[in-house]
């Protein structure tokens, strides 16, 4: 075979950058049943059972995460529009009770039928988050502002992020910001200093609205406007870094599908994934390294 047409087959067989960044970064593995009502935002409690925020039921529902069985329904009516939840390193839980503009802080999971700790106002809050550091982060996607809260009240701001969803913390201590209608997803430090914007065509955001950050500091976005969760690596060696996308980008029910993706976590190699529009909650495991 003469060269030039040895160059042209190797081409022909190569795979190009886009869409490497395009391919699958985990594989289909189960579903639950599709018993939810527009679930949202998921995290896993100290008993190691996935805690689901079900917008339209106003609950937390929690389910086996090997299993995907629904095995209980805590707050029944409790929190209007419910967001949001996640847990702090002692135990706490926090709610972001969207319908109520409220984040609310319980002393532990077991507490959701009860009266909380304290509660923070948030206009429409979309997103919580119970730091290692001890603070609260609320997001008042109402007014576009996060509010970091202590034992002696706020004492840090940051604005600019209105209709924004999640906070997610990563390495370091940093938090990570679902900007959902700047399309981006932005980090700050844990005093609320901007450190760090993912935007653009590379990433062809849509609507981001919840993230997870996973032990290596990888990020896995539901982007739900645009029916796709992706895989970022934020501090590659070579810089932002697009790992893997799942998801077509039309909606639809099935592997690597989806219809209107809300909530990620990441746990033991696997994603659990709200499938919001499908009323499901599904587990993918990694694939990509």
């Amino acid at each position: 075979m003469r060269l030039p047409a040895l160059a042209a087959l190797l081409a022909s067989l190569a795979v190009s950058p886009a869409a490497s960044q395009d391919r699958p970064f985990a594989s289909f593995d189960a579903a639950s049943a599709a018993v939810l009502h527009d679930p949202h935002d998921l995290a896993f409690g100290p008993d190691g059972r996935l805690y689901v925020a079900d917008k339209f039921a106003d609950a937390i529902a929690v389910f086996d995460p090997d299993t995907l069985e629904q095995v209980a329904v805590l707050g029944a009516g409790r929190f209007p529009n419910v967001h949001d939840i996640s847990f702090g390193r002692d135990g706490r839980v926090a709610v972001a009770v969207t319908g109520s503009s409220l984040v609310a802080v319980f002393s532990g999971a077991d507490a959701l039928e009860g009266e909380p700790l304290f509660a923070v106002h948030a206009a429409r809050s979309e997103g919580a988050l119970l730091h290692s550091n001890g603070r609260l982060y609320a997001m008042a996607s109402g007014s576009g502002r996060i509010g970091a809260f202590d034992d002696s009240g706020l004492v840090a701001v940051a604005e600019g992020h209105y209709g924004a969803h999640d906070l997610a913390e990563g390495p370091g201590g940093s938090v990570w910001v679902a900007d959902t209608n700047n399309r981006r997803v932005v980090r700050y430090s844990a005093d609320l200093r901007r450190e760090l914007v993912l935007e653009g065509p590379e990433f062809g955001f849509a609507g981001p609205r919840y993230l997870d950050v996973t032990p290596d500091g990888r990020l896995v976005v539901a982007d739900q406007d645009a029916h796709r969760v992706l895989l970022i690596e934020p501090d590659a060696p070579e810089g932002l870094r697009l790992v893997g996308v799942l998801g077509t980008g039309a909606p639809g029910l099935g592997a690597n599908l989806f219809d209107d993706p809300e909530g990620v976590a990441f746990q033991g190699g696997r994603y659990f994934i709200s499938d919001s529009d499908n009323n499901r909650i599904v587990r993918y495991v990694v694939l990509l390294n």
